[in-house]
């Protein structure tokens, strides 16, 4: 998967070559944020053995950067000369998604071994370091939005974004019902909702972010952000297909683990679940092309990846 978003990335930049004679830098976006992460990584000076590794672990582990890659493809479209400025705000999104995979891996909550391909952080430093370094993340990602190089008042509405689609109303919420009610079903229309607050809303703000940097329209911040929430369902639905049909080694993770769970899956089908991830797909190649083509080329490897294994 890691190949084909690089592999999309690339044909856009020989477009650009081509069409406008220049040498476009979003094929090496994503390799300039890895860099830039490893070289911002949280540094704490302190004699606790295990912290500060604690800290870097999931963050050096990997991962698709699928939310700064979107927040970063729009400023690449419309503000490209912003983009350095907003590796900092690119970088807080992926700081923030890592702690809620933490916190999420944990043994109150999923009880998984495996991310990204690595131990999980409870299972190699303990319950306690994880829950404490996940935290440590959660309000890192708010002091590198308050360190960015913008307007006071853009600062604040990157906060409010990411709190509002991160916090009480939006991921937290989704986890907490997401808790509540194993065990027992829902049904559809709520599994929908669960998901829009669990996954969709931080993909969504990532999209929101780009814009207000921009300082993009009302209406295309909304376009964009909704945009996003149906693109985080249809993550969320692909996901929940992979827990089925893959093992471990292939997904990077701990799967099979739905099955108390109020996945897609569980509640619809397989069937159902593909032909819903199918329908929305398509949908969303669709409203994409009115983003530009960076947005597209980023946003494309994910479309129809419930179907690579089927």
């Amino acid at each position: 998967m890691e190949k084909r978003f690089y592999l999309g990335l690339w044909r856009w930049n020989i477009y650009r070559i081509c069409r406008y004679g220049g040498y476009g830098d979003i094929v090496d976006q994503i390799e300039r944020f890895e860099s830039f992460l490893r070289e911002n990584l949280p540094r704490i000076e302190t004699f606790h053995p295990d912290y500060q590794q604690a800290l870097g672990d999931m963050l050096l582990a990997g991962g698709k950067r699928f939310r700064p890659a979107l927040l970063l493809g729009v400023v690449e479209t419309h503000r490209p000369l912003l983009l350095e400025s907003a590796m900092l705000p690119a970088l807080a999104l992926e700081i923030f998604h890592t702690y809620s995979l933490i916190h999420d891996d944990l043994p109150a909550m999923d009880d998984a071994d495996l991310r990204r391909g690595f131990p999980t952080l409870h299972t190699k430093y303990g319950e306690a370091l994880a829950i404490l370094a996940g935290d440590a993340l959660n309000t890192h990602a708010f002091l590198l939005l308050a360190e960015s190089a913008f307007r006071d008042d853009i600062k604040v509405e990157l906060v409010k974004i990411l709190s509002r689609n991160g916090g009480s109303g939006g991921m937290v919420l989704g986890q907490a019902i997401d808790l509540h009610y194993e065990k027992r079903r829902l049904q559809f229309e709520q599994v929908v909702e669960l998901h829009r607050n669990k996954t969709a809303k931080l993909i969504a703000a990532s999209l929101e972010m780009g814009a207000v940097i921009c300082s993009l329209s009302d209406s295309e911040r909304t376009e964009l952000y909704d945009f996003g929430i149906d693109m985080g369902i249809l993550f969320q639905i692909q996901d929940d297909i992979i827990d089925v049909i893959q093992s471990e080694e292939e997904a990077g993770k701990t799967t099979g683990n739905d099955t108390d769970k109020n996945s897609f899956v569980a509640v619809a089908g397989l069937e159902k679940s593909l032909e819903y991830a199918d329908e929305l797909s398509k949908e969303l190649s669709h409203r994409v092309e009115k983003f530009g083509p960076i947005l597209g080329e980023i946003v494309s490897p994910y479309l129809r990846r419930h179907r690579k294994w089927i």
